[in-house]
């Protein structure tokens, strides 16, 4: 067992991240097993892990000092400018970087290659972050995108924007993102709602609708219709896992590609045909209204991320079939 007094950089943060911050290594199966055991406690005391720590509280965490060892040793970072043709943004607040599809945004095993660590790397290298100096903060993402998802992901450089960054994705008022997907079948409604509680099984990481889970809420707007097709704008209202596939795929009309809610014989038509590997969903536009400080500069903007180029290159052959007919 190991205990940790909050500093006040760390006041806020929930139980959650905070333990994900500490035990940096560990897989995220690993993390979400020890809350379900309750082998965290907050001043002696069980706590949910959106529990938010303040400055003073003892937080204890109850595994193996072998296990502790191995999931806080610092792993190398070394200076380099890999995502630089990735930046959409950026300013002495934030990074806004077009994620490629196939790399995690936060690492779930050590070996992991994960934005954050080379988001933090690109920061060393432009000497904007150095973590010898910086002991309370890592400049960290706002948001996740799934693996298979690229597109546009919101990074904060310091605390205070990296705090305004999540209460702008928790209340989703003043931000709104929006994704393409391409979806099987084609979809009537130019426009729709789509309000379906999600839960989330924490251990095998699938999501299903269900009266138990929490709220969630996709809007979608068509663009185009193919024969087989739909090509959506899709934007969300709540933030929950997997949210967009799972939804699209309760309406009956999945995302291509998807291997975990798709329909797998659309899947295989596309890997054969185009390639398809992953799921066609972008996270390709976001927007902001009026924002305090120290966000100011993203006030009234609207930032676009193109889409990888597999995807662009299934459009354009869809569109080439459409014209032939």
């Amino acid at each position: 067992m190991r205990e940790f007094i909050i500093k006040s950089s760390e006041n806020g943060l929930t139980l959650e991240k905070y333990t994900f911050k500490v035990l940096k290594n560990a897989p995220m199966s690993f993390v979400y097993k020890i809350f379900r055991k309750k082998d965290i406690k907050v001043n002696g005391h069980h706590e949910d892990k959106k529990y938010r720590i303040k400055e003073g509280d003892v937080v204890a965490i109850y595994i193996s000092d072998t296990q502790f060892d191995e999931f806080i040793k610092d792993k190398e970072l070394t200076p380099n400018t890999k995502i630089k043709d990735w930046i959409v943004y950026e300013d002495q607040n934030v990074l806004f970087v077009n994620k490629p599809s196939g790399l995690l945004v936060q690492k779930s095993s050590p070996n992991d290659e994960s934005l954050d660590q080379l988001v933090i790397e690109y920061l060393i290298a432009t000497n904007q972050y150095n973590p010898n100096e910086e002991k309370g903060f890592v400049p960290g993402p706002a948001h996740r995108l799934d693996r298979n998802t690229s597109g546009l992901v919101a990074f904060g450089k310091n605390h205070d924007s990296l705090n305004q960054l999540f209460e702008l994705f928790k209340n989703h008022d003043l931000i709104n993102k929006h994704y393409l997907a391409l979806v099987v079948g084609q979809v009537e409604k130019e426009k729709g709602a789509i309000d379906a509680p999600l839960k989330k099984d924490e251990e095998n990481n699938i999501v299903t609708v269900s009266k138990g889970g929490k709220p969630a809420k996709t809007v979608y707007k068509l663009i185009k219709r193919y024969q087989d097709y739909s090509l959506l704008d899709v934007t969300l209202l709540t933030g929950r896992t997997h949210q967009i596939r799972v939804h699209l795929a309760y309406i009956d009309h999945p995302i291509v590609g998807d291997n975990k809610y798709g329909n797998f014989e659309a899947n295989r038509i596309f890997k054969q045909k185009y390639g398809l590997n992953t799921q066609f969903l972008h996270a390709y536009k976001m927007g902001f209204g009026d924002l305090p400080m120290p966000l100011a500069n993203l006030s009234r903007q609207e930032f676009a991320a193109e889409p990888r180029e597999d995807i662009a290159n299934i459009l354009n052959a869809l569109d080439n079939n459409n014209e032939e007919k």
